[in-house]
């Protein structure tokens, strides 16, 4: 059986419902920051891992960097395609799950790999998430940077809300969020139903997607740890920004660096 993540028809849906334009407009600093935080050059290598619609990749790439975007959904390899195409950047895409994505014995490795905006966490198991980690950690060069942004139990408690409602991308959106076991997980619900929509004088109406998923939340001191004592990273840091602001109650994200 697909695991809930290869849903096509999900991510071609969500995908413009998750990605607002706030999202694409951040995309060239997110890159920079990359660049800049693993001391890149033109021609340095980058894994982007779980790569998505190529959002941060395309940016990576239009910096001169060599991109090898990895994911498992096709649908999305392949806008990212046509991101780069329409962009004019060279990219390098793979249709790969994570968990078993390693590469073959005598390829190069990559400079520096990232994992951004929350697209860790997912898998049914600890182990499953510690291999992804591993697989990583396998793809870079001694000394290598990796890079991971998602959500921990810190940020999910500091922001969390029960859900909203709101028009976005020719959808009414309406989202539930609910916390699984002591701050385990996050549990969100994202229903799409036609734009326009008016649930309290149509109850009923039928949504175009209503679909749930869990998210495993790590603390970040825990995540930090799991990296370097069972993942194969030599030291792992969290920070509260791309621009290595404190992780503390100020935090906007998590972002860890860690060094292979």
């Amino acid at each position: 059986m697909s695991e809930w993540f290869e849903s096509e028809d999900f991510w071609v849906n969500y995908a413009p419902i998750m990605f607002d334009d706030a999202r694409w407009a951040e995309a060239p600093d997110v890159a920079r920051y990359v660049r800049d935080i693993a001391r890149l050059k033109k021609g340095s290598s980058v894994l982007d891992a779980g790569c998505g619609l190529g959002r941060i990749s395309v940016e990576l790439a239009a910096l001169g960097l060599d991109v090898t975007g990895v994911d498992v959904i096709q649908a999305e390899l392949d806008a990212a395609r046509d991101s780069a195409e329409a962009e004019g950047v060279p990219l390098t895409l793979l249709n790969a799950d994570l968990r078993n994505f390693t590469l073959a014995p005598g390829a190069r490795k990559f400079d520096c790999a990232v994992n951004l905006y929350t697209s860790f966490g997912y898998c049914d198991t600890l182990e499953e998430d510690l291999q992804i980690l591993k697989n990583i950690a396998g793809c870079l060069k001694e000394g290598g940077t990796f890079i991971l942004e998602c959500v921990s139990r810190e940020t999910a408690i500091m922001y969390f809300t029960e859900g909203e409602e709101f028009e976005r991308a020719g959808f009414h959106v309406r989202t539930q969020f609910s916390v699984e076991g002591a701050w385990e997980g996050l549990r969100s619900r994202w229903t799409l139903y036609p734009a326009g929509t008016d649930l309290e004088k149509n109850p009923n109406t039928k949504p175009v997607v209503d679909h749930v998923f869990t998210q495993r939340l790590y603390s970040a001191a825990e995540l930090c740890h799991l990296m370097t004592d069972r993942c194969g990273f030599s030291e792992a840091r969290a920070y509260g920004d791309f621009d290595f602001s404190p992780y503390n109650q100020h935090a906007r994200t998590m972002v860890i660096v860690a060094k292979r």
